[in-house]
Protein backbone atom coordinates (compact mmCIF):
# COMPACT_ATOMS: atom_id res chain seq x y z
CA UNK A 1 0.00 0.00 0.00
CA UNK A 2 1.17 3.92 -0.37
CA UNK A 3 0.42 4.52 3.52
CA UNK A 4 -0.77 3.45 6.97
CA UNK A 5 -4.27 2.76 7.31
CA UNK A 6 -6.75 4.21 9.98
CA UNK A 7 -4.62 7.13 11.54
CA UNK A 8 -7.17 9.68 11.84
CA UNK A 9 -4.31 11.96 11.29
CA UNK A 10 -6.55 16.05 10.73
CA UNK A 11 -6.00 16.40 6.97
CA UNK A 12 -4.77 12.75 5.57
CA UNK A 13 -7.25 12.11 3.56
CA UNK A 14 -7.51 15.67 1.64
CA UNK A 15 -5.04 14.67 -1.47
CA UNK A 16 -4.47 12.13 -3.77
CA UNK A 17 -0.81 12.98 -3.79
CA UNK A 18 -0.10 13.54 0.16
CA UNK A 19 -1.24 11.61 3.41
CA UNK A 20 -2.87 8.33 2.78
CA UNK A 21 -2.90 8.32 -0.68
CA UNK A 22 0.91 9.00 -1.08
CA UNK A 23 3.15 8.70 2.09
CA UNK A 24 6.18 8.70 -0.45
CA UNK A 25 8.10 5.02 1.06
CA UNK A 26 9.60 6.92 3.82
CA UNK A 27 10.06 7.71 7.91
CA UNK A 28 8.17 11.05 8.82
CA UNK A 29 9.87 13.52 11.11
CA UNK A 30 7.71 16.20 10.73
CA UNK A 31 5.56 15.78 14.34
CA UNK A 32 2.43 14.96 12.78
CA UNK A 33 3.45 12.46 10.38
CA UNK A 34 6.37 10.65 12.53
CA UNK A 35 4.75 8.15 14.33
CA UNK A 36 2.46 6.77 11.56
CA UNK A 37 3.97 7.63 8.09
CA UNK A 38 7.22 4.99 8.48
CA UNK A 39 6.61 3.07 4.76
CA UNK A 40 10.33 2.98 4.37
CA UNK A 41 11.12 0.79 8.00
CA UNK A 42 7.90 -0.90 6.82
CA UNK A 43 8.78 -1.91 3.40
CA UNK A 44 12.43 -2.77 4.38
CA UNK A 45 11.83 -4.38 7.78
CA UNK A 46 8.48 -5.28 9.45
CA UNK A 47 6.93 -6.73 5.62
CA UNK A 48 10.52 -8.58 5.00
CA UNK A 49 10.11 -10.28 8.95
CA UNK A 50 6.66 -11.00 7.64
CA UNK A 51 7.12 -12.39 5.15
CA UNK A 52 10.34 -14.92 6.17
CA UNK A 53 8.00 -16.06 9.11
CA UNK A 54 4.87 -17.13 6.83
CA UNK A 55 6.68 -18.16 3.67
CA UNK A 56 9.04 -20.70 2.74
CA UNK A 57 11.81 -18.27 1.84
CA UNK A 58 15.74 -17.95 0.35
CA UNK A 59 16.74 -15.87 1.70
CA UNK A 60 17.10 -13.79 -1.51
CA UNK A 61 14.93 -10.92 -2.44
CA UNK A 62 13.79 -8.43 -5.20
CA UNK A 63 11.57 -5.43 -5.42
CA UNK A 64 9.59 -3.67 -7.46
CA UNK A 65 6.94 -0.87 -7.53
CA UNK A 66 4.94 1.58 -9.73
CA UNK A 67 5.09 5.25 -9.88
CA UNK A 68 5.78 6.27 -6.30
CA UNK A 69 6.03 2.78 -5.41
CA UNK A 70 9.07 2.75 -8.09
CA UNK A 71 10.21 5.64 -6.19
CA UNK A 72 10.31 3.27 -3.36
CA UNK A 73 11.63 0.32 -4.43
CA UNK A 74 14.80 2.09 -6.25
CA UNK A 75 15.28 3.80 -2.69
CA UNK A 76 14.77 0.63 -0.41
CA UNK A 77 17.52 -0.75 -2.70
CA UNK A 78 19.87 2.23 -2.79
CA UNK A 79 19.56 2.70 0.85
CA UNK A 80 20.09 -0.84 1.71
CA UNK A 81 22.94 -2.42 -0.28
CA UNK A 82 22.90 -6.02 -1.34
CA UNK A 83 19.60 -6.42 0.35
CA UNK A 84 17.80 -6.88 -2.59
CA UNK A 85 19.22 -8.96 -5.45
CA UNK A 86 17.17 -7.27 -8.21
CA UNK A 87 15.33 -4.19 -8.56
CA UNK A 88 12.26 -2.84 -11.07
CA UNK A 89 10.09 -0.03 -11.65
CA UNK A 90 7.66 0.91 -13.91
CA UNK A 91 7.25 4.86 -14.43
CA UNK A 92 9.23 6.00 -11.20
CA UNK A 93 9.15 9.07 -9.87
CA UNK A 94 13.11 9.89 -10.57
CA UNK A 95 14.23 12.87 -8.73
CA UNK A 96 11.51 13.78 -6.17
CA UNK A 97 13.41 16.77 -5.11
CA UNK A 98 12.86 18.30 -8.38
CA UNK A 99 9.03 17.28 -8.87
CA UNK A 100 6.37 19.14 -7.69
CA UNK A 101 5.33 15.76 -6.10
CA UNK A 102 8.29 15.11 -4.52
CA UNK A 103 8.92 18.66 -2.92
CA UNK A 104 5.14 18.48 -1.63
CA UNK A 105 5.65 15.47 0.43
CA UNK A 106 8.73 16.13 1.58
CA UNK A 107 8.85 18.82 2.69
CA UNK A 108 5.18 17.55 4.62
CA UNK A 109 6.76 14.93 6.00
CA UNK A 110 10.46 15.90 6.11
CA UNK A 111 10.25 19.52 6.94
CA UNK A 112 12.41 22.10 5.25
CA UNK A 113 15.82 21.28 5.56
CA UNK A 114 15.58 20.60 1.82
CA UNK A 115 19.31 18.05 2.66
CA UNK A 116 17.32 15.98 4.83
CA UNK A 117 15.39 15.20 1.69
CA UNK A 118 18.75 13.84 -0.08
CA UNK A 119 18.37 10.21 1.62
CA UNK A 120 14.97 9.55 -0.30
CA UNK A 121 15.72 10.70 -3.54
CA UNK A 122 17.45 7.96 -6.16
CA UNK A 123 19.19 10.13 -8.01
CA UNK A 124 20.63 11.71 -4.86
CA UNK A 125 21.73 8.33 -3.64
CA UNK A 126 23.25 7.01 -6.52
CA UNK A 127 26.12 9.39 -5.85
CA UNK A 128 27.32 7.75 -2.57
CA UNK A 129 25.99 4.77 -3.87
CA UNK A 130 29.53 1.82 -3.43
CA UNK A 131 27.06 -1.66 -2.73
CA UNK A 132 26.74 -4.25 -5.38
CA UNK A 133 24.87 -3.98 -8.71
CA UNK A 134 21.20 -2.80 -8.04
CA UNK A 135 20.68 -5.16 -11.83
CA UNK A 136 18.06 -2.39 -12.29
CA UNK A 137 14.84 -2.44 -14.96
CA UNK A 138 12.47 0.79 -15.23
CA UNK A 139 10.07 0.64 -17.64
CA UNK A 140 8.47 4.18 -18.57
CA UNK A 141 6.11 4.70 -21.09
CA UNK A 142 6.28 8.06 -23.24
CA UNK A 143 2.42 8.70 -23.43
CA UNK A 144 2.70 8.93 -19.81
CA UNK A 145 1.27 12.79 -19.09
CA UNK A 146 3.33 12.53 -15.94
CA UNK A 147 6.42 12.14 -17.79
CA UNK A 148 5.64 15.16 -20.19
CA UNK A 149 4.58 16.88 -16.68
CA UNK A 150 8.07 16.61 -15.17
CA UNK A 151 6.85 14.76 -12.21
CA UNK A 152 8.93 11.24 -12.82
CA UNK A 153 12.51 12.85 -14.87
CA UNK A 154 13.20 9.24 -16.17
CA UNK A 155 15.81 11.01 -17.98
CA UNK A 156 17.64 12.56 -14.35
CA UNK A 157 17.92 8.48 -13.11
CA UNK A 158 19.55 7.49 -16.66
CA UNK A 159 22.17 10.15 -16.12
CA UNK A 160 22.60 9.66 -12.20
CA UNK A 161 23.60 5.83 -13.26
CA UNK A 162 25.76 6.89 -16.02
CA UNK A 163 27.72 9.11 -13.50
CA UNK A 164 27.81 6.53 -10.74
CA UNK A 165 28.67 3.38 -13.49
CA UNK A 166 26.04 1.49 -12.22
CA UNK A 167 24.13 -0.19 -14.71
CA UNK A 168 20.49 0.10 -15.88
CA UNK A 169 18.43 -0.88 -17.85
CA UNK A 170 15.95 1.89 -18.94
CA UNK A 171 13.07 1.10 -21.78
CA UNK A 172 10.83 4.08 -22.83
CA UNK A 173 7.54 2.32 -24.94
CA UNK A 174 6.06 4.24 -27.40
CA UNK A 175 1.63 4.82 -27.00
CA UNK A 176 2.14 3.77 -23.24
CA UNK A 177 0.70 5.80 -20.81
CA UNK A 178 1.01 5.49 -16.29
CA UNK A 179 -2.28 2.93 -16.33
CA UNK A 180 -2.39 -0.28 -14.99
CA UNK A 181 -2.77 -1.32 -18.76
CA UNK A 182 0.56 -0.94 -18.77
CA UNK A 183 1.87 -2.78 -15.82
CA UNK A 184 0.38 -5.63 -17.13
CA UNK A 185 2.16 -5.53 -20.61
CA UNK A 186 5.69 -5.61 -19.39
CA UNK A 187 5.35 -7.36 -15.60
CA UNK A 188 6.02 -10.86 -17.18
CA UNK A 189 9.62 -9.07 -18.37
CA UNK A 190 9.82 -7.67 -14.64
CA UNK A 191 8.80 -11.24 -13.05
CA UNK A 192 11.77 -12.97 -15.39
CA UNK A 193 14.20 -10.19 -14.60
CA UNK A 194 13.84 -10.55 -10.92
CA UNK A 195 13.69 -14.44 -11.47
CA UNK A 196 17.22 -14.85 -12.82
CA UNK A 197 18.72 -13.44 -9.76
CA UNK A 198 16.44 -15.09 -7.35
CA UNK A 199 17.37 -18.78 -8.37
Amino acid sequence: DTSPRGCNIEGEDEAYDFGSGAGFYLDATEEKWKTNYRMYSYVTQELRNLVDKYFNTSGKQSITGHSMGGHGAMICGLKNPGLYVSVSAFSPICNPIECAWGQKAFSGYLGADKESWKAYDSCELLKTYEGPALNLLVDQGKADSFLGDGQLLTDHLERACAAANQKATVRMHDGYDHSYFFIASFIGDHLEHHAKFLV
